[in-house]
């Protein structure tokens, strides 16, 4: 299994377009093209809504975190058997979706709205890929129903249009006058945590800056299974080569920014090393070590690791494992001298995740 795993394409990858008409498009990574997706049962796709633009109400067959990348918008959100919230949502906006939530969402402003989902697919139709199921549209669920079970279920003649008259198929654009329902500024509580506004986790001075989406700033995150951060890093700035101790996978979207990156697996092996850009995704394998470098513009990615309370082993820098072992250990593990071993621990020793340039 481990060598299976070192031979997969860890190449970070861009999404494909799945669907999209005048109100919009929906794209997604696939697994032929990105195995870890498949691999790790990973889902990631993209909404895109222009103005107008309407997602009609749909389920899915995996557990989501929703992570607004531009624009602002308007969501819909049913939890089974509660009422429904609408929810004004704009840019850095994280929100966990649970197994079971009917969800809608809806752009009036000119910017596009556009949307990344991450999600795990243990219990999917196709492990690596979301499957939506609509309520309305052409590809409806009720448009395979006969008309006797759509009108016995909703005491509605048998001859209603209801089912029908809406031709458009997950993503219609709605008349420029039409009236949608006004969010309440209430509804967001529980449900959505901005992550350019949350106070910060971790804030190194020059260096970069993390908010962690866990079930104590967001608790729908504990019924969703697992956990996100945004991080941001400076120009030329690193982030510890490190890996998640609890066996979770780690999944990468760049949101804005560019650098460099390398993934370490197993045997001392580099698996990945290459140039990444805004709007690529990838997937670092459970216990495999990764680091990244910034170019000088600087580099932010939204990730969700696949524990609800991930924890993470540093393997430089104050908080690393190498400060907690003793210095003898250290030195016949490297087989250096007490000089040498001392003067590999007196670095780093204010510095903890994020490592800005040197001047």
């Amino acid at each position: 299994r481990e060598t299976e795993t070192m031979e997969l394409d860890l190449t970070p990858k861009l999404p494909k377009q799945v669907y999209g008409g005048d109100g919009g498009s929906y794209h997604a990574w696939c697994p032929e093209e990105l195995p870890m997706l498949k691999e790790g049962n990973i889902g990631a796709a993209k909404l895109a809504l222009e103005q107008q633009g309407f997602a009609v109400p749909r389920y899915s067959d995996s557990p989501k975190v929703a992570y607004v990348l531009q624009g602002s918008g308007t969501a819909g959100i049913v939890l089974p058997e509660k009422e429904e919230k609408v929810i004004a949502i704009k840019k850095g906006d994280s929100i966990a979706l649970p197994f079971g939530v009917v969800t809608w969402w809806f752009n009036s402003e000119e910017t596009d709205l556009v949307i990344l989902f991450l999600g795990e697919t243990h219990k999917a139709h196709k492990p690596g890929q979301f499957t939506d199921i609509y309520l309305t549209g052409s590809n409806g669920i009720f448009t395979g129903f006969s008309t006797e079970f759509v009108g016995r279920a909703w005491d509605l003649d048998e001859n209603t249009t209801l089912v029908s008259s809406q031709t458009g198929k997950g993503i219609v654009k709605l008349e420029a006058g039409f009236k949608m329902p006004q969010p309440k500024m209430e509804d967001r509580d529980g449900f959505v945590l901005n992550c350019l506004e949350a106070p910060l986790d971790v804030d190194i001075k020059d260096g970069g800056r993390v908010v962690v989406l866990n079930t104590k700033n967001l608790p729908l995150v504990g019924e969703v299974g697992f956990g996100a951060d945004l991080v941001q890093i400076d120009g030329h700035s690193m982030c510890s080569p490190g890996f998640s101790c609890d066996s979770a996978l780690q999944v990468t979207y760049i949101v804005a920014g560019s650098g460099r990156v390398q993934v370490v697996g197993a045997d001392g092996k580099r698996v990945l090393e290459t140039h990444i850009t805004a709007g690529s995704l990838f997937i670092v394998p459970r216990f495999f070590v990764v680091s990244k470098i910034a170019d000088p513009e600087g580099m932010s990615w939204f990730s969700i690791v696949t524990t609800p309370d991930p924890i993470f082993t540093h393997l430089a820098g104050r908080t690393s494992v190498w400060k907690a072992l003793s210095p003898e250990v250290l030195q016949a593990a490297f087989k250096v001298d007490p000089e040498v071993e001392e003067s590999f621990r007196s670095k780093r020793t204010s510095d903890a995740i994020f490592f800005p340039p040197s001047n």
